[in-house]
């Protein structure tokens, strides 16, 4: 024997000659065994206290109230000026927030705006594993010139017209609604009307077909948001599918706990009877009649010869289900990338551990942010910008060259950063971050919610009516 055949691969030593795995393709690991994943972890995340607080972490850390949009052109490469930039970010902002403050701009469906279909999205997302957004077009209002609208999509409506996993047409592949070319690149999507499943719906189920790109203009139709982690993946996967057996054998433990806890707190007597039978669960006799006994203020009472009275003990030694569950809580807080101390919102260590532990959590946000800025955030931006330069409200020469393209698309996505542990060294972080050059006040104060254009006008005008006050500002006192 050599190599792993003595460790890992052997096939005689006991603790592994059973042990027999398979690992198959991404079709077989996860396109066949989706429906049953998506299930069970939508089931979790709805009806259990852990998996909600596994999706709404992550869902607050990353989208927060929604990633917000500033601009950074590059205007040395599209030959702007410092200043001429500064006010070509200003403005497409400003056409930006147009557009994604108001529902009935954005929402093909009218119900929400830009920052709560992101918050929408990516918690679908993290459930069933993807979520899709459809670009739309509408008529323009008094209020909006733009016509591009977003429709989103869970990822449960979008599947094989056969409703099965897989299916062949010519030299095309359908895989759980996604359809791929000879290639193997994306070609179009299957989205249904309804679910098969769905209560109260006797229409007809029908499926339509929607190309990924254009055929005439090559733009994006359809967008996935998903987190793919095999070469060859059609669909995402659940947030909790490695957890989803701990998950639900923790939620059972909390149910037997709590009843216990609920029948323990019952006071329950027994009245026994020594010298003389009674009918079956009956005490009433000739000399007694139950009713004459009850729980009242601290008194003696004294009890018909033969009758005895015995309580349930209600005391329980103490129980060791905390640090029980304790334990597999940091498991699964480890295998989706969130700390104990995060998931269940429980900072009672140290400074520098809770820290540590926010640290950590910072780690994932800014992966997943990352991700969902490719995967949403731009692509909207980008047929925006496209649409506001078409119709003459942003100026952009050269934008049909590649290069230039690219310097004007380009953009930071910051959304309000959470409560900080000790906000004193917060603050001095940020001092020291500005005055090395480690950071912009602009960023500091979009991660605090606030905007920079918007601060320093106001901090001018407090100063301004404090002189006019003879007062003495902040910085001079």
């Amino acid at each position: 024997m050599s190599g792993y055949e003595q460790g890992g691969a052997s096939l005689t030593r006991k603790a592994l000659k059973s042990w027999h795995p398979r690992h198959l393709s991404a079709k077989g690991d996860i396109e066949y065994n989706l429906r049953t994943l998506r299930n069970r972890a939508h089931d979790l995340a709805i009806n259990t206290a852990l998996g909600a607080a596994c999706v709404q972490t992550l869902l607050t850390g990353v989208i927060g109230s929604g990633l917000k949009l500033f601009p950074r052109v590059k205007g040395e490469l599209v030959g702007l000026t410092t200043q001429q930039a500064r006010e070509w970010n200003k403005q497409v902002k400003r056409e930006f927030e147009l557009w994604a403050q108001e529902p009935l701009h954005v929402d093909y469906l009218r119900r929400n705006n830009f920052y709560e279909l992101q918050q929408i999205l990516f918690q679908s997302a993290l459930v069933d594993g993807d979520s899709f957004v459809l670009f739309k077009r509408a008529n323009p209002t008094a209020y909006n010139p733009y016509t591009l609208r977003l429709q989103a999509v869970e990822g449960l409506r979008v599947s094989n017209p056969n409703n099965v996993v897989e299916e062949i047409r010519g030299t095309h592949r359908l895989i759980n609604g996604i359809e791929l070319d000879s290639s193997g690149a994306l070609e179009a999507v299957w989205i249904a009307n309804r679910l098969l499943e769905e209560p109260g719906l006797n229409g007809e189920l029908k499926w339509e077909r929607v190309r990924w790109y254009g055929q005439e203009t090559g733009f994006r139709n359809v967008l996935q948001i998903c987190k793919d982690m095999r070469p060859d993946q059609a669909r995402g996967v659940p947030l909790l599918a490695p957890v989803i057996e701990m998950l639900k054998q923790l939620s059972r433990l909390d149910e037997a706990e709590l009843g216990s806890a609920i029948v323990r707190s019952f006071f329950s007597i027994f009245f026994t009877q020594a010298e003389r039978d009674l009918p079956f669960n009956e005490i009433v006799g000739e000399d007694m009649d139950v009713k004459d006994f009850k729980l009242d203020s601290p008194s003696v009472t004294s009890l018909p010869r033969g009758v005895d009275v015995k309580a349930v003990d209600s005391a329980r030694a103490q129980s060791s289900f905390e640090v029980f569950s304790s334990s597999f809580i940091k498991r699964i807080g480890a295998a989706i990338g969130i700390p104990y101390e995060c998931l269940l919102k429980n900072f009672q260590s140290s400074y520098s551990a809770s820290r540590a532990a926010l640290l950590q959590a910072e780690d994932v946000f800014r992966q997943r942010k990352a991700a969902f800025v490719i995967d949403f955030c731009a692509p909207v931006y980008e047929l925006f910008l496209m649409e506001a330069i078409a119709l003459g409200r942003i100026d952009a020469p050269g934008f049909d060259e590649p290069i230039k393209r690219q310097a004007y698309l380009n953009a930071q996505w910051i959304n309000e950063r959470s409560g900080v542990i000790d906000p004193l060294k917060e603050v001095n972080s940020s001092i020291l971050k500005l005055e090395h050059g480690l950071s912009t006040y602009e960023r500091e104060l979009a991660e605090q919610g606030l905007d920079f254009e918007d601060v320093m006008e106001t901090l001018a005008q407090e100063r301004e009516l404090l002189n006019d006050k003879e007062l003495d500002t902040p910085r001079d006192s």
